[in-house]
């Protein structure tokens, strides 16, 4: 009986579809002000901002949107803002750019190390390559009795 249910509550779940945005499936358990943070170029305090001008309260949960909601937040979010493929091509074109004209911090890009003047001679070690093991005392176990 138990397997029954639970394959009938993953058919219902299935039915659900989660709130699609901009081309981004965003969760459907989780209030909407957090829910529109899982899109590229939105945070907290944008995702309150469109909230605030497109009237829906943000304690609301994501699956509990109306499509009529869901459309005014993708006119606001298109309109008004650069989300997602068009930000990250933005972002991909200033770094090239920053390569090409020989800036420190285009150096700094293209050799894969921190641009922002953090220190490299403790830290960083996964990034530059340099992953150490740690090890105990370095003294063997001495032997036991045959």
């Amino acid at each position: 009986m138990s397997f029954v249910k639970r394959i009938q509550d993953i058919n219902s779940a299935k039915d659900k579809l989660m709130p699609r945005i901009v081309g981004v499936n965003i969760p459907q358990d989780k209030k909407i002000d957090i829910a529109l943070t899982y899109i590229f170029g939105i945070g907290s305090s944008l995702s309150k901002k469109v909230l605030k001008e497109s009237g829906i309260n943000p304690k609301t949960k994501a699956s509990e949107l109306t499509p009529e909601d869901l459309n005014k937040l993708k006119e606001i979010i298109e309109k008004k803002y650069r989300i997602e493929g068009d930000l990250r091509k933005d972002l991909m074109i200033n770094i090239r750019r920053l390569k090409d004209v020989g800036s420190w911090r285009g150096s700094r890009h293209s050799k894969k190390l921190p641009v922002r003047g953090q220190r490299t001679k403790t830290n960083n070690r996964t990034v530059r390559g340099n992953i150490r093991k740690t090890v105990g005392s370095g003294r063997k176990a001495a032997p036991g009795p045959k």
